[in-house]
């Protein structure tokens, strides 16, 4: 089955660098499970928001950027927070970004804070205002 993004997904990404939403793009015409985007650029008033709900653990966060994406799995007309979806939709985002010659890290993989739907575009390649 193919997958599309809807447009409230399409409207989370705006602000999002462009290397960025080009592989959700591709990543949602390969992946295996369904997902929306939840949030793309974030003012520093959410991070901060977000960090009192400790939901966060920075104030330094990609999002502030719009260097970084949270996708959720969309299962059964709902978001789904079953972890195996989440390798699936990591699977999709690392083929997309393969394809596109965009390296993106994805928060799945932290050792200290496992973050399933976040994925980035790494610092070292795309440092601030880039």
């Amino acid at each position: 089955m193919t997958y599309h993004l809807g447009n409230r997904s399409l409207l989370r990404l705006e602000g999002v660098h462009e290397d960025l939403v080009a592989v959700v793009k591709r990543a949602i015409e390969v992946t295996e499970v369904d997902f929306t985007v939840l949030e793309g650029l974030r003012t520093l008033d959410r991070q901060r928001s977000l960090l009192r709900k400790s939901v966060t653990t920075t104030l330094n966060s990609r999002h502030l950027t719009g260097h970084a994406v949270d996708l959720a799995a969309w299962v059964d007309s709902k978001v789904s927070w079953d972890w195996p979806h989440y390798h699936e939709i990591n699977a999709a985002m690392s083929v997309a970004a393969y394809e596109l010659g965009t390296n993106v890290q994805w928060g799945g993989n932290w050792k200290t804070f496992p973050d399933g739907p976040h994925f980035q575009l790494p610092w070292r390649l795309y440092p601030k205002g880039k």
